[in-house]
């Protein structure tokens, strides 16, 4: 049976991928939380997080289960995540997936915003990081039709420990820019979008897509940068097609 490794994306913990876990039975899915969030405590440190201390956690969790390769999954910073994976542990990933996310490393004022809102959360608690990101992780469609989302994704937000967040802060704020990798990749890959996602633009993703040899491109409608929780029959149907070719 193909393992498919879920990479949750920041703020959040491997539950925001509920619906697919549900819906995936035909695949053996394996859906973590990385360290720092959810139940996974990890390193009491903040200065100890990066997408490498990330990968390598991740690829050590795969060896206890005794899964080898396995597809790769990632939503957002879980993207960048499958990013690593793809650059330093290459026979590992037989396909991957890339969901609202981006191969670009931060702008300067991307890493600015990084540190202020990493000391928002250290002066004023996880709610400040909730506050800030409420409005732009959720499509306009998500918040007027369907509002039991927001409590969710609210509630997901807060259970967070402030050092994970910080930690998983100034990992975002240091990766590597994957620009370079994508003309590279030779494994099968999907790339899914959200019209509406404010964080990685559907544009900016297609194009992505383009770079990467063989990627096919799929675009989720009514959807922003959390299209497994706000779209799920949608993204579960483009997942179970694209594994069922490999």
């Amino acid at each position: 049976m193909t393992a498919v490794l879920f990479i949750h994306g920041f703020p959040f913990d491997h539950l925001m991928w509920r619906h697919q876990l549900a819906a995936l039975t035909r695949w053996r899915c394996i859906a973590p939380d990385l360290p720092g969030a959810g139940t996974s405590r990890g390193s009491k440190s903040a200065d100890e997080f990066s997408m490498g201390s990330y990968a390598d956690d991740l690829i050590a969790r795969l060896d206890g289960l005794q899964v080898g390769p396995a597809v790769v999954c990632g939503l957002s910073m879980g993207g960048y995540i499958v990013f690593e994976f793809l650059r330093r542990f290459p026979e590992r990933v037989p396909a991957a997936i890339l969901l609202n996310t981006k191969a670009a490393a931060d702008t300067p004022e991307a890493k600015r915003g990084r540190d202020a809102l990493a000391a928002a959360a250290q002066h004023r608690g996880v709610q400040a990081v909730a506050d800030e990101l409420l409005p732009k992780v959720l499509a306009r469609a998500t918040l007027e039709r369907q509002p039991a989302v927001v409590p969710e994704v609210t509630e997901m937000i807060l259970r967070q420990p402030v050092t994970g967040i910080v930690g998983a802060l100034r990992a975002l704020r240091d990766r590597p820019d994957s620009t370079p990798l994508l003309g590279r990749i030779r494994v099968p890959v999907l790339v899914v979008a959200g019209d509406d996602d404010q964080i990685a633009p559907a544009a900016g993703m297609e194009e992505m897509a383009r770079a990467i040899p063989g990627a096919q491109f799929v675009l989720i409608p009514e959807s922003g940068h959390l299209s497994p929780l706000e779209r799920p029959a949608a993204v579960n149907a483009t997942l179970n097609a694209f594994l069922g070719q490999l």
